[in-house]
């Protein structure tokens, strides 16, 4: 899976996780990202989006329309 917003462009960063003895080893900071259905070019598109974008409002969430029981 890609690790990359489609909105903002978000991707890992890296850092250190710190040992109680301060030893240094490499890790890496994931951003939060959701598979969510999104009107992207005017086609619905499943796409990986950050919770910041989502949050703020960037993106149209792609509507559910049919498939639904009428009553």
């Amino acid at each position: 899976m890609s690790k990359v917003c489609v909105v903002c462009g978000k991707k890992p960063s890296f850092g250190n996780n710190r040992s109680h003895s301060m030893v240094a080893t490499k890790r890496r900071f994931d951003p939060n990202l959701q598979r969510v259905r999104i009107m992207l070019k005017g086609k619905l598109q499943r796409a990986y989006v950050c919770t910041r974008c989502l949050k703020a409002g960037k993106v149209e969430k792609a509507v559910r329309t049919g498939s639904g029981t009428a009553a």
